[in-house]
């Protein structure tokens, strides 16, 4: 793991782990958990893979998170501990100037609020994102 003044910057493989591991302390205190996946657009002169932006994006959040990013992927997901899916909008607005003009599109989930298992929650927030990139860039689609 990666130190920064923000989040952790982990490997994907562990940050399934992580999601996994907070997922079931958040059943068992009771607390919420979000993901984000943030998709980039690596096509185009302005190109960024979403590996180049972790650093920058992960001293934007708390301490508490964790962000992930395989080299050369388009896309970065957010571990957020105790955080609402109505705490994401503001998120949001906060990190897009980090985003430095690049092209973005971001889903997010809730456990428990709108997804009960680990992989129920990564799964949302990935098909969030592809549902936010179809209706164009630089939004966050959460679940009804």
């Amino acid at each position: 793991m990666a130190s920064t003044a923000g989040a952790q910057i982990v490997d994907p493989s562990l940050f399934r782990l992580l999601v996994e591991l907070e997922t079931r302390k958040a059943q068992r205190m009771r607390y919420v958990v979000s993901l984000v996946c943030l998709g980039v657009d690596a096509t185009g002169p302005a190109a960024v893979p979403a590996s180049a932006l972790v650093e920058g994006l992960a001293t934007g959040i708390r301490a508490t998170d964790a962000i992930a990013a395989a080299k050369g992927s388009e896309t970065l997901t957010l571990l957020l501990v105790d955080a609402e899916d109505t705490d994401l909008p503001t998120l949001m607005d906060r990190l897009t100037p980090r985003l430095d003009n690049v092209r973005w599109s971001a889903g997010g989930a809730c456990f428990p609020r709108t997804a009960t298992t680990a992989g129920e929650l990564l799964s949302q927030a990935q098909a969030m994102m592809k549902e936010a990139k179809r209706l164009g860039a630089g939004r966050l689609q959460l679940p009804r």
